[in-house]
Order: C-alpha cells, then structure tokens, then sequence
C-alpha cells in the first residue's frame, strides 16, 4: 500500500490520486461495460444503487451511489483516519462521476453473459484492488469492508467484500426474480473479490531465506555489509553426520533475491539455500503493524 508514517511529498500525494483515479476509472468501466448492459450486480454499494434504480427509476446509479456513502463516509471517518477518508472522498466523487460517464461507452457485443461476468470482475477486480491498496476506497462497501477488517483480523478484505456481495446479488434475485442472473452475479463477485485480493496482497510478498553452509559467518557478513538485512543464526545439525552447524536466516524483499543469491554463491558456490515465499513480514526494514493493516 501506499501507505508510511510521517509527512507525504507532493510526489507520494500525486502518486495516491492518480492511483485512485485509476482504480476508480477501471472498475467503472467493468461495471458500465460488461455488468449493467447484461444485468449483473457486482454487489457493494453501487450494486445496491443499481437496484434502486432499476425498482424506482430515480436519478442515476452515479447519484445514488454518492447519496447512500454519504452516512457510511460520515461512519467511517472516525475510525479509519483523515488520508483514509479524504482518499475516499476522491474515490467516490470519481467513482459517481465515471459510473455516469461510462455509461454512455458502447458496451462490447457479448453474447455470452459468462464472458460479460468474467470480463468485468477482472476489470472492476483490479480496478478497486488499487483504491485500496493506495489507503483509500471507492466509498460504500469498501469502507464497511475496512471497518469489518479491523474487527475479524485474520479474514482476508477479499472474503469479507464476498460476504457483502453475496447478500446484495441475493436482494438482486429476490427483487428481479432472475435466479439464473444472480446465479451469474455470483461467478461475477467471487472473480472481482479474487482479482482483488490477489491485487492487495501479491504485492507484499517477501521472502525468507534459510542457507547452509559452513562458510556461515563470511555470508552473514556480506549479507549484513551489502544488504544490510538482519540476520539470525540458527543451530543445525546434519542427520546423517550429526555435524552440528549454524543455518543462516534473513527475510528480503523480492527485488534483493538475485542479489541474495550472488552474494551467497561468491562466498560459498556449494551453498545450500532454501528460500520461501512469506506473506507479510513486519517490523523492523519492512511494514509495520498497525490494526488498519489489510
């Protein structure tokens, strides 16, 4: 996420806009392309406003979904900061301006609703992985997914935007009386919050590496000279020799594992170096901790 403490520079503040406007522009034009012309409801907010108005024949779906996040805005803002909320208020005075805008984009001539289904919730998907990956969100369901986020840590933001949607697409099939749509809603929502995921966090990934070698303190060294990673030894021991020795562990980012790998082959080609995907690492040279993390 684009996300630290301290002062942002009028660089990180133009990276942030124009990274919602972005994500907002994207998932806007899944929903105004490939949902609305087949009638697909991706859920959230701008799902419900898409009921409303199809029921009511009121406004526009751009209206109504700036209507209905004004009291979820006025909710969240409390818990989830200022940046939080004035990145959001971008996201959804965009998000209610392109939903508008699009609209009058000829929607591709797609027979198969499949494809519509698929086709928008990778667009739409990626589209609000960046709103939220830039600390902010379209409005609507992406605040009550954060809200939710800090109570149920350990669920993924993808898992709780399915939740959400799954109820919305079942208030779509009750109102319309279209099982078969909502049934094509569903394929839509659980690609878009995969997608989303998928965006949020493959992003994080570190790795962790694990390296044998007797020639441990001269790798702990180049590693802690020209790195400067921390370092924890470890204490090994051969099964079949039963030599005790010292294992080498240092967490990196994706962009320092060749480097990694040069460093450890130049001091000790015969090297035995195991290296894992992790997650999330926090602390210390890498993100930390705090209850808003995604």
């Amino acid at each position: 996420m684009i996300e630290k403490s301290g002062k942002y520079t009028l660089k990180d503040n133009l990276i942030w806009i124009i990274t919602i406007l972005v994500g907002v522009a994207l998932y806007s034009l899944g929903f105004d392309l490939f949902w609305k012309p087949h009638n697909l409801n991706g859920g959230g907010v701008s799902g419900l406003a898409f009921i409303i108005h199809r029921v009511t024949g009121v406004a526009s779906v751009g209206i109504l979904n700036f209507i209905i996040n004004v009291p979820l805005f006025i909710a969240g803002r409390a818990k989830l900061g200022s940046r939080f909320f004035w990145g959001s208020c971008i996201g959804m005075l965009a998000s209610s301006v392109f939903l508008d805008l699009f609209d009058h984009i000829p929607a591709p001539q797609i027979d198969s609703v499949l494809l519509a289904s698929i086709y928008g919730g990778v667009i739409s998907g990626v589209g609000i992985g960046l709103i939220i990956r830039a600390g902010a969100s379209g409005g609507g369901s992406d605040i009550l997914i954060r809200l939710m986020k800090m109570r149920w840590q350990n669920v993924s933001v993808g898992t709780i935007s399915l939740m959400i949607d799954v109820t919305i697409i079942a208030l779509n099939a009750f109102v319309f009386k279209d099982i078969q749509t909502a049934l094509y809603s569903g394929v839509t929502v659980y690609i878009y919050s995969k997608v989303f995921d998928g965006v949020i966090y493959s992003f994080d990934y570190s790795r962790v590496a694990l390296i044998i070698s007797k020639k441990y303190e001269e790798i702990a060294q180049s590693i802690d000279q020209h790195m400067h990673r921390g370092i924890t030894l470890l204490d090994g021991e051969g099964y079949y020799s039963r030599e005790h020795t010292k294992v080498v562990m240092t967490a990196i980012s994706n962009r320092q594992l060749t480097e990694l790998k040069q460093l450890v082959t130049e001091v000790d080609p015969g090297a035995f170096m195991i290296i894992q995907d992790s997650h999330q690492i926090l602390g210390e040279g890498f993100k930390k901790y705090s209850k808003t993390n995604l």
